[in-house]
Order: structure tokens, then sequence, then C-alpha cells
């Protein structure tokens, strides 16, 4: 019975020992504190978005998720490289700061690198937390030469009417009048608006070029107006090229003064050569003499004072050889007359 007494009175003591413990100090039970560095960083559905295209260059906005777990994750930084896939030269760098991050929270974040517009480029994205990399990820993108600006987009096309229509192309003329070896041509183009709003404001420049000599015989630039969308429109325009000659008839569409389309189509005129559209060379029996076009000298001011007009290839007036021949004449027959 005393053997158990003591028992009692010593389980006792042990817990009035911790219970004042616990009092005084009340960490002592607590679960250890993690550790701040064990800390678990991964980055999550991370994709690139050209987000700002100009001429020469390309803004790529880079979005991720970055899952957190662990401790705290203190001084996070996330570091992005373009590197030229070519030449293996690191083209830009950027760094994005997020802090500290939280237990279990996943931390959205987006940072934006500008390349060239041409060739291919590694993406690299390191992520370090508190000075240690925690996380990486690597991908490519290419052919950023094939982003087209802003500026340079239209929905306006040349209408494709297909290998099922017969051969028909896009750009159509006829011969209005002939008048002192000069052809006069309406040429129609056919354009249609392949995206779901209404679009126009592009300028559209229609051209006849020798086919044999590439010489630009003619050209007039017109402006389209808004097309519907899914519609197609005409536009006509009249251009004059001497006559004999077979010609490309040239279509070229831009907005902003950028080039968004082309198309061509065949003018024959010359009843002995037949051009073909894709065909490149003929011969036609080219004479540059009939592409200048003529304009009549401006007489010199001194002689439009004193009345005088110089003589050009022998017509006209002027001291020639019969005249000459006139006047001798005449003074022999004087000549004569006085000695008898």
């Amino acid at each position: 019975m005393r053997r158990e007494s003591l028992l009692g009175a010593a389980v006792c003591a042990v817990i009035l020992t911790m219970a004042v413990g616990a009092v005084a100090l009340p960490d002592a039970l607590a679960d250890p504190p993690e550790d701040r560095h064990d800390s678990r960083l991964h980055m999550q559905q991370p994709y690139l978005e050209a987000t700002d295209i100009s001429g020469e260059s390309v803004t790529l906005s880079l979005s991720a998720r970055l899952a957190h777990r662990g401790g705290t994750a203190e001084n996070v930084t996330v570091e992005t490289r373009a590197i030229n896939a070519e030449t293996g030269l690191v083209e830009t760098t950027a760094q994005l700061s997020l802090g500290t991050v939280d237990t279990g929270r996943d931390v959205p974040y987006t940072t934006d690198i500008t390349v060239d517009r041409q060739g291919s480029y590694r993406i690299e994205t390191d992520v370090y937390a508190d000075g240690r990399r925690a996380t990486t990820h690597s991908g490519t993108v290419s052919n950023l030469d094939a982003l087209v600006p802003p500026s340079a987009r239209s929905a306006v096309r040349f209408h494709d009417f297909g290998a099922s229509d017969g051969g028909m192309t896009a750009i159509t003329y006829r011969i209005d009048t002939v008048t002192e070896n000069e052809s006069t041509l309406n040429v129609t183009t056919y354009l249609t608006n392949t995206g779901d709003e209404p679009a126009g404001s592009v300028a559209l420049q229609l051209r006849a070029r020798q086919a044999d000599s590439n010489v630009i015989a003619a050209a007039e630039t017109v402006t389209v107006g808004e097309i519907r969308p899914g519609r197609t429109t005409t536009v006509s325009t009249q251009l004059t090229v001497p006559d004999g000659y077979d010609y490309w008839l040239d279509g070229i569409l831009s907005a902003d003064g950028v080039i968004v389309g082309t198309d061509r189509s065949v003018a024959d005129l010359d009843p002995t050569e037949t051009l073909s559209r894709n065909q490149t060379t003929t011969e036609t029996g080219f004479q540059s003499s009939d592409f200048v076009r003529e304009t009549a000298p401006e007489p010199d001011d001194a002689q439009m004072d004193s009345g005088e007009v110089a003589a050009t290839g022998g017509s006209g007036p002027g001291f020639t050889a019969v005249t000459a021949l006139v006047a001798l004449v005449i003074a022999a027959l004087t000549f004569h007359r006085r000695i008898q």
C-alpha cells in the first residue's frame, strides 16, 4: 500500500512539473517551427504570347503560375532570358521580383521580353528564392517573321476563284479605246472581305508592266472603301499603254503604307505572242521609244523675242542647199545682163 502511495505521489509531481513548465514556457510543448528555407516552388502552365508587334521587333509575354509549398519563400525573383537559337547568344534578359511568397499559395505572374522579329529563340526562365535557384523552365519560339504588325493587317484579299472556276483571275480587263498606237484598258479587280467585321481603308495600286522588259507603262492607285464581312466588291480604273505588247497587270494592296496582298493577271495586246500567267519571259520586239511620253520643246526666250525659229531635221524654214542654188542662178543672170 505504501508503494502505491509513493507511485501516485510521483505521477502527481511529474504532472505538476509539466503544468508549471507549460505556464512558464508556453512554447515548450509547441510543435517545432518549420525551417524557413524548407520551401518548394514549381512553375505551372507557362505560355508565351506576342503582345506587341512592330516592323522590327516583337514583345513576348511569358505568363505562368508559381506553385508554392512548404515554408515561406523570401526574395522570390523570376529571371527570363531569350537566347538566339542560331548563335547561342543571349539577346535580352528580364527580371521580375515577387517578394515573399506565403505558404500554400499559387502566385500568377507575367514577364515581358522584346526580341527581333526574325529567327528562333530559346526562352529560359529561372526562379530564385533568397538567392537560391528553386525551379527552371525552358521552351523554344520560332518563325517570328511570320507575325504581322497590326498596321499591316487587313481582312481584304484578292478574291480566290479557285481551280473550279475555269482559270478566272481576280484582275480582269477590257479594251475601251485604241488611238494613235495606244490602248486604254479598263482594269477591274475583285476584292473580298474574309473577316468577320467590316473592313476597308486600303489602297489598291493597279499597274501595267511590259512583259519582256518589266517597264511600268501605266499605274493608278485607288482607295478601297468599306466592304461588309464575307462580301466581294469590284474596283476599276483605266490604264493607257502602248499598243502591240503583252503586259502583266499587277495588283498591290497596302494598308497604312504596308503591302498586305498582291496578285497579277495578263493583258495580251500583241497579236503575234500569247503570254501565259505562269510564264516569266517572252519575245515581243520591245521598243523603248514607245514608252516615252513626248513633250513639245519650249522655245528659247531670245528666239521668241527676235522672231527666229531654228530649223530641225532639214525641214521647215531655213537656209538650205536648194535655196543656195537658186540664189546662185539669179546672181549669174544678173551678171549676164550687165555684160550685155
